[in-house]
């Protein structure tokens, strides 16, 4: 019996041993890892992390911790947008209506097959590591720019604002002042025209971007101006955002991954053919981590756009469709939404 004692204390004792060997083991392959990762010979982790904190606003902290500014600086400088230098030119987007069964790709066959009468076809989409939606929108005129109704006092539900427009669809548009990236949404960033008048004009040095907007022809025109003249060219609805993915058929060149991460994404675009794109791409889900800049414009590229601009994206990327939520808000609110100062809305 002593002897029986003496053998079950043994035993419990190299359990011991062993768990404590697994332990320790397992806190050295793991902290070998995490060196490896944000310090070792290979890069790419290291520009996936640093550019997707830096330009959450609200996580930031989690490249600031790990990295010097001055190794944040020189990461974002190998990873960024090199915009197209022109305005669109609107003269080369020529409306018409197809009535062919070929289609140069499964792209365009995804666009132009659609319900005779339809407002709108809604594709889902999908890439490395992320899923979307797409809403082909085949009336340019319906489009237009929709703001919360309390402009310098606070933002608004994507969803209060789809009903009050009566919206078919309804997309975030572009950013507003956030102060500790905590605010209510009520100050969007530089110029917002809609329906032809200046309805907000707040420039935030921190963010930046040129128009995004439809003129009073319905057609959508990317340009870095002042807003004179864009009311001179005729925006009808527009915002300041960027950067810009697509101009007059020519890409924007990316360094690295562009430098804005890794992250929820929201996107808008127009055909020659005048059919106008939505493009909301989920993030920081199991299921989809998010899209980066080559992502975006890849995807736009694909379904044809000839003009395309990136917007806010993160926790402001959100869709809906007849007062319903399409994708899946990160915002952490009421149903993942955020309170917002402009929408995109098809009416």
């Amino acid at each position: 019996m002593h002897k029986e004692k003496k053998k079950v204390i043994r035993l419990k004792r190299s359990v011991k041993r062993r768990l404590f060997a697994l332990i320790c083991g397992l806190y050295i392959v793991g902290l070998s890892c995490f060196l490896f990762l944000f310090y070792g010979p290979v890069s790419g982790f290291q520009n996936f992390w640093i550019t997707s904190a830096m330009t959450t606003m609200s996580h930031q902290y989690l490249a600031t911790w790990f990295y010097t500014d001055d190794f944040i600086q020189e990461v974002l400088a190998k990873n960024s947008v090199i915009e197209v230098d022109e305005v669109s030119d609107p003269n080369q987007i020529k409306f018409r209506k197809y009535s062919t069964t070929i289609y140069r790709n499964q792209y365009e066959k995804e666009i132009l097959v659609h319900d005779k009468d339809a407002v709108y076809k809604l594709i889902n989409i999908s890439g490395s590591g992320y899923q979307g939606f797409l809403v082909a929108i085949y009336d340019p005129s319906r489009v237009h720019i929709a703001t919360t109704a309390y402009l310098g006092e606070r933002g608004e539900s994507i969803l209060t604002v789809s009903k009050r427009e009566n919206a078919i669809v309804a997309m975030n548009a572009g950013g507003f002042y956030d102060p500790d990236w905590n605010s209510n949404g009520a100050l969007p960033h530089g110029t917002v025209i809609s329906h032809g008048q200046v309805v907000s004009d707040y420039i935030d040095a921190g963010m930046g971007g040129g128009f995004i907007g439809f003129t009073n022809e319905n057609k959508f025109v990317l340009g870095n101006m002042s807003t004179s003249e864009a009311l001179n060219m005729g925006y009808r609805d527009a915002i300041e955002f960027g950067p810009y993915l697509i101009v007059n058929g020519k890409r924007s060149f990316f360094r690295g991954n562009g430098g804005w991460g890794i992250a929820p994404r929201s996107a808008i675009g127009q055909r020659q053919d005048g059919i106008v794109l939505f493009l909301v791409i989920n993030g920081r889900l199991a299921s989809s981590l998010g899209a980066d800049m080559i992502d975006l414009c890849d995807v736009m590229e694909n379904y044809g756009a000839y003009n395309a601009a990136n917007l806010d994206g993160g926790s402001s990327s959100e869709l809906v469709i007849n007062h319903e939520i399409v994708n899946t808000p990160v915002a952490g609110g009421t149903n993942g939404l955020r309170d917002m100062s402009t929408f995109w809305v098809v009416v």
